[in-house]
Formats: C-alpha cells, structure tokens, sequence
C-alpha cells in the first residue's frame, strides 16, 4: 500500500501589479508542471515586500534590485523574472515643464527607500528630499501641489500625460546614457537555505512560467488585466510588454553586467554602505 506524499508548499510574493501577474500566470493557474511543488501566492506592493525580504521572512519573492543589496547574504537572485527597463524606467514628472538643473533641492514624491527607482533618482540627482509615497498616491500628490516632482513606477509610466503631468527625466533613458546598459529594477530572489537543488528547481518552474505567458500571451494579459490599476487592455499589453519579454526569461550578460554596476555605482556614491556581492542561482 502506497500513501500519497503531501506537495511540498513554496510561498511566492510580488507586487499586484499586471507585469507581475502576467509572468505568474502560469504558476497561480497551475499550467506548468512544478515536480511536486505546490505554489502559494502572496501579493503585496514592492517596498513591503523588500522590507520583509530584509527581515528574511520570505521564501521566494520580488523585490526591488536596489533592495538586493542588503539581502545578498541570505537570497540569490533567480536568473528568470527580471524587470529591466530598456532605455525606460521610473519616470521624474512635475505639474510644469522643469529642467535637470531644476531637480536639485526639491520635494520629491517617491515610492520607497529601497526601490530601485530611489537608488536611481540618487544616482541622477544626489540633492533632493524624498517624501515617501505609496506608488499609487504619487501623480495624484504631484498634481495637488504637495510636493515638486514625483517618481514615478509601474502603470503610471503611462498614464502621467493623461493627468497633465510633465516629463523631465526618464531613469531608464539616462541610465543608458550613461552606460550603454540597460536599467535594472526588479528581480526574483529565492532564500539560499532552501538548498541549491530546491532552488534550481525553483527557477526552472519560474522560467518555465515566464515563457508560458509569452507563448501563451492573450490568456496570460487576461489573468493580468485584473492588476492592471485602470489601464486599458492597450495600455495593459504594453506595459506588460516594457517588462515580461527576453531579460525576463533571462537576464543574459549584458543584463547581469547591469546589476553588478548598478549597486557598484550605488556603492561608489555612498547611497550603499558596502560592496554588493552578486549571485544568481546556478552560479
């Protein structure tokens, strides 16, 4: 007689945003074969979620890349679920058209101390006093008056021009200005003691998940439609588009350059208190 094994459970975070849900898809509606594996979904948004990675407590989790940087002992990066912005990213929007130069000094709306978005803007414009947001209160703070500029993540990349905001710097863009590479601002990390064989496992499912939607792309866009905060199926599509596509499947050289030397500079320039060492599962 033959007792049936009980799955071992893996508890999976990221952000309730349709990018996100898109390349879960196929994990949360069960279309992949996981070896045994059953998956639990938590959402919750992305400074929440870096906060908790730092506390440990997650097993397998988004998190911001900047947030890496100081959870690298205890978490590898997996080499799927990236979201790198190629020649765009986190958007600097004001009520009137501002200048670089402008930046310097200013109140600026942002969606947390350990985004990417933060590290980038730091980066950008070292001179600044960040008022913490919640993402989704940022265009609607810049538009009342309550700060000077706002930064801008996930959807409202999009939407900002429809609320008569301006544009006065695209993170991503000047990133790529300034070092030919592309702009990394999201990962996937997996605890390391769970064990290299565990976490291998996890990462092939994870691939294997990203490349479902994008073969699978319309059912993939429906499941994400219900994160999708407003947009438009158009709008949703390119999102979607802008951060699931081939350095979500894998990060390649020139993706995993980009981290090393994203945090290196963050590093150079004091925001980061000390050297980041990077490790992908399968190194």
């Amino acid at each position: 007689m033959t007792t049936a094994t009980t799955p071992r459970t893996i508890h999976v975070s990221h952000s309730p945003d349709s990018d996100d849900a898109f390349m879960f898809y196929a994990l949360a509606e069960e279309k992949i074969d996981t070896e045994g594996l059953r998956y639990v979904h938590e959402l919750q948004d992305i400074e929440s979620l870096n906060q908790r990675a730092r506390r440990g407590e997650l097993e397998v989790t988004a998190v911001s890349i900047h947030a890496f940087a100081y959870i690298a002992d205890r978490y590898a990066l997996l080499p799927s679920g990236a979201s790198i912005g190629d020649r765009y990213g986190p958007r600097l929007v004001a009520r009137t058209p501002l200048t670089r130069a402008d930046v310097k000094g200013k109140r600026i709306a942002v969606p947390g101390p350990l985004t990417s978005a933060y590290l980038a803007l730091r980066l950008y414009e070292p001179d600044f006093e960040p008022v913490w947001t919640p993402f989704d209160r940022i265009e609607d703070v810049v538009e009342a008056g309550e700060v000077d500029l706002g930064l801008l993540i996930h959807e409202g990349q999009l939407t900002f021009q429809d609320r008569g905001l301006h544009l006065v710097a695209d993170m991503g863009e000047w990133w790529f200005g300034e070092t030919g590479l592309p702009l990394p601002l999201g990962g996937n990390v997996v605890r390391k003691d769970l064990g290299p064989e565990l976490t291998e496992k996890i990462a092939r499912h994870l691939h294997a998940s990203i490349a479902y939607s994008l073969t699978h792309r319309q059912a993939a866009l429906d499941h994400a439609m219900q994160y999708a905060r407003g947009l438009d199926p158009a709008k949703a599509d390119t999102f979607v588009g802008m951060y699931v596509n081939d350095w979500t499947l894998d990060y390649g050289a020139r993706g995993r350059e980009a981290v090393r030397l994203f945090l290196r500079r963050g590093h150079e320039a004091g925001i980061l208190p000390h050297p980041v060492d990077v490790t992908f599962v399968g190194d």
